[in-house]
């Protein structure tokens, strides 16, 4: 184009600057690929920036997950190890007597509670306990408290015994305090004491057997079950609460109760000798307060621990030789020691005789 052919020339106005930049239809004739479009400098800029900040929050909050983690593992398993620790020492550690002296004094062992196997009052503890108190150079004399309803015959006999010969190898004497309440088996120990001493208001007595259950035929008639039992032997199935009662069965089951009452008479017959005044009630299983156990020859006197370790032994100094829980045993008790004892109470026979 020539100089006249331009109107901006003509008009005396300035002359557009060409476009530099090639257009994209150009280009494509000339063969080449436009160049890609530009990214955002902002966007560039920021990106990785966000990422990486993103990324570093994450793996703080994994590092603090699985520190947190850790430290609740460390903190049960140190745990569970003490709870074993506790149990290992509750069952290697020896039971020591508290308050051991060496000089004079009484010697004292508790019998409280339900007479069993499986409690406080049972005859293996008892006895260790005595065997402990007789064997101590320093015991004048040996004096059981007692504050127990009875339980177990088998039980108060074992320990009966066992008093009866440790008496007669250390030559020591043996009283027995009654607190509130000493009956049935806690007699049948009582009554191996040389002495006796209640308060005026103790229980004492009940020197009689019993054997309890429970029967649930008519009540299985009403509500439609069918009780279906096999046993070997016609006696297996002996006094058994879901079928009817057999009065052969019955029978045999009283003179087993006898004979054991018999006993239970013989023993204190034994242990009280000429001071027991016998009445027709004395061994029907009446009970009757220290007062009137005093009266009966049931009991020697009215006195309380301090009173026969200060007047009748004359060595004012108790010591207890009743073993007891140390921390580790009352901790696996409740840890789980005892778990389950109430279910495993409810599944032995329905049938116990104290």
């Amino acid at each position: 184009m020539s100089q006249h052919d331009d109107p901006h020339a003509d008009a005396g106005l300035p002359r557009p600057i060409p476009d530099a930049t090639p257009h994209p239809e150009d280009m494509l004739r000339a063969g080449a690929a436009p160049a890609p479009a530009a990214a955002p400098a902002s966007s560039t800029a920021a990106g990785p920036g966000r990422y990486e900040h993103v990324l570093e929050q994450f793996a703080h909050d994994y590092l603090r997950d699985r520190r947190s983690d850790r430290r609740w593992k460390t903190f049960f398993r140190l745990i569970w190890v003490t709870l074993v620790v506790l149990l290992v020492w509750a069952m290697v550690s020896p039971k020591h007597h508290a308050g051991a002296t060496t000089g004079p004094h009484t010697a004292l062992v508790e019998v409280r509670g339900e007479i069993a196997s499986d409690t406080e009052a049972s005859a293996e503890l008892i006895n260790a306990a005595l065997k402990a108190a007789f064997e101590d150079p320093g015991s004048r004399a040996v004096v059981l408290r007692i504050n127990s309803p009875g339980g177990s015959p088998v039980q108060a006999g074992i320990v009966n015994d066992e008093l009866k010969r440790l008496k007669a190898l250390h030559n020591k004497p043996v009283y027995a305090v009654v607190e509130e309440i000493c009956a049935s088996g806690a007699y049948y120990i009582a009554a191996g004491a040389d002495e006796i001493y209640v308060d005026k208001a103790s229980v004492v007595g009940s020197i009689g057997v019993l054997m309890d259950g429970f029967g649930f035929t008519e009540v299985m008639k009403k509500v439609g079950v069918e009780r279906r039992l096999m046993t070997a032997g016609e006696n297996k199935g002996m006094l058994d609460p879901f079928s009817p009662v057999s009065s052969k069965q019955q029978a045999y089951a009283q003179a087993m109760l006898d004979q054991i009452h018999q006993q239970f008479i013989a023993v204190v017959r034994e242990g009280r000798g000429t001071r027991l005044k016998e009445t027709p009630e004395m061994f029907s299983g009446l009970f009757w307060n220290g007062e009137q156990a005093i009266k009966l020859g049931l009991a020697d006197g009215t006195g309380n621990l301090d009173f026969v370790a200060r007047e009748v032994v004359k060595a004012q100094d108790v010591v207890d030789y009743t073993p007891r829980d140390n921390v580790a045993e009352r901790l696996a008790k409740r840890f789980g020691a005892s778990l389950g004892e109430g279910a495993v109470k409810a599944a032995r026979s329905t049938m116990t005789i104290r």
